[in-house]
């Protein structure tokens, strides 16, 4: 099962593992805050305590408070929405919707974004939001000892202008239709705050109240808020090392719901319990086998669907998550909108992949390492693999290795031959069109089809276009994306109103109620 060190978005690793999306056009936004996603649901009875506080349990405690500074899933999951907010938001259903930004606008040839802000909206410091603070957020992700995983996602800025304290322009080099979606998770922060690893100034809906390390970080209702208040009065994240023990409070009743279940194994005792809901949503975590696609044997795509072919991956899926999780034969999880169910391109055969490996020319097999980190379920889904490989003649040997050592030696170096390794965001397959990726998958009519999509102008077209790299990719088994995580939220029948899809690690609590 997985850890609380699950993702190269994490603390440690920081990796901007996405690039596109969907936003082009004009817009217009709500003048209050927004609802949670469609994604959200409502499980309880009775009226709603406007006075009730919210008790999180998760596994994910902040590294500091600064998203550009290494703060790691923790600290996007408590502050995203909740008490910063970007001029975009993404909803839990995945789409982009307004939030600071009242309106936009875009040239006729894509390349001048003009914002309009929201009126009205202040800092918890009580300084007023002004275009100048737009400027100083966007150019802090992009700084050169930034730390954001989306750094990468605005080299495309040329310029950045304030007309006036209610209007932003930004104007880029190369048109981008992802660049709207991309804004949404940009944190706007007061350009006058300090020491943002231990303290915040964000306009959301709640201001930070007391971080105890190792234990929790209370949110409390911001009073002057610009939007629609919180439903409750506040929010506690408690924070722990264990599913045991996460799972113990859920059931004692010392928290009220847990964002992301850990122990598949412990969900009897919550689904067959009135006082308990457990939703199956939908996350955009992948467990990768990636190849390295420029050394042999592996720079042959026949060797690639070889291996994916001899792999059981609903065994593997089922042993470690049981019936959750969900088998999508690519890097494309359901939320994003070019997805397709991909899952027969390169299906569980081993037959097939002893012809295909004869075909090859590697008819008696061949050995290789597999770099692995050593945080579950790596090693668990490593010996199965190893297992499921050596029945067409494939040795395996398995290093297993840290995170740190696997940024360096796989990421950056670039030196194994297949690793595993989970990738957290949505909308990230455009990494196959990116040849010096560290995968190193190269195919010019993949890389040309991305860069196309990327320059559409509309979203429709972005889809059809990413589709079709997509399925190229797939036919080329760039990767054996084994499985896509679950989402399981469990929480007290007493709640409604929370999210259940796990969307880049963010959790809006703002929304939540308690009976």
């Amino acid at each position: 099962m997985k850890s609380k060190m699950t993702s190269l978005v994490g603390a440690t690793l920081m990796v901007a593992l996405t690039l596109t999306a969907c936003g082009s056009g004009s817009g217009s936004g709500s003048e209050n805050a927004p609802a949670a996603g469609s994604g959200s649901t409502s499980s309880s009875t009775g009226s709603a305590d406007p006075n009730a506080t919210i008790e999180v349990g998760s596994l994910y405690e902040p590294q500091n408070l600064d998203n550009t500074g290494g703060g790691g899933q923790g600290v996007t999951e408590a502050f995203n929405g909740n008490v910063y907010e970007g001029l975009f938001k993404l909803g839990d259903d995945g789409k982009v919707e307004n939030l600071l930004a009242k309106d936009y606008k875009v040239s006729p040839d894509g390349l001048t974004y003009t914002f309009t802000l929201q009126s009205g909206v202040t800092f918890h410091s009580g300084d007023p939001l002004t275009s100048a603070d737009v400027k100083y957020s966007i150019e802090k992700v992009l700084a050169k000892d930034s730390q954001s995983a989306r750094k990468s996602s605005f080299t495309g800025i040329k310029s950045i202008t304030t007309p006036d304290d209610s209007t932003v322009t930004v104007k880029l080099s190369t048109k981008s239709i992802s660049f709207v979606y991309n804004l949404s998770y940009v944190w706007v922060i007061n350009n006058q705050a300090k020491d943002l690893t231990t303290s915040e100034d964000g306009t959301g809906p709640y201001k930070l109240g007391t971080w105890k390390r190792g234990s929790s970080l209370s949110l409390d209702p911001f009073a002057g808020y610009w939007g629609t208040p919180p439903t409750n009065k506040g929010v506690v994240f408690h924070y722990f090392t264990a599913a045991t023990a996460l799972n113990n409070a859920l059931l004692t009743n010392a928290v009220d719901i847990v964002t992301s279940e850990q122990s598949p194994d412990a969900l009897a005792q919550f689904k067959d319990n009135k006082d308990y809901k457990v939703n199956d949503g939908h996350s955009t975590t992948k467990l990768l086998l990636a190849f390295n696609d420029r050394v042999k044997p592996f720079d042959n795509a026949l060797v690639r669907k070889a291996v994916t072919s001899a792999i059981d991956n609903r065994k593997l899926l089922n042993s470690i998550w049981g019936d959750y999780g969900t088998l999508i034969g690519s890097m494309v999880p359901p939320t994003d909108p070019w997805y397709e169910d991909l899952t027969t391109v390169n299906p569980y055969d081993v037959e097939l992949a002893k012809k295909q490996l004869s075909e090859a020319g590697y008819a008696n097999g061949f050995s290789f390492t597999l770099d692995t980190p050593n945080y579950d379920p790596h090693p668990t889904a490593a010996t199965f693999i190893k297992g499921e490989l050596a029945k067409v003649g494939i040795t395996v040997t398995i290093n297993v290795i840290t995170a740190d050592e696997w940024y360096t030696k796989v990421f950056k170096n670039h030196d194994f031959a297949a690793t595993l390794q989970e990738h957290v965001n949505d909308r990230d397959v455009v990494w196959y069109g990116n040849p010096d990726f560290y995968w190193g998958y190269d195919n010019p009519e993949v890389t040309k089809l991305v860069n196309q999509a990327e320059q559409s102008d509309t979203t429709d077209d972005q889809a059809a276009l990413l589709k079709k790299a997509n399925q190229q990719i797939a036919a080329d088994a760039a990767s054996d994306w084994l499985y896509l995580y679950p989402q399981i939220v469990v929480a007290s029948s007493s709640l409604s109103g929370y999210p259940i899809n796990g969307l880049n690690s963010q959790f809006y609590a703002y929304t939540i109620k308690k009976s």
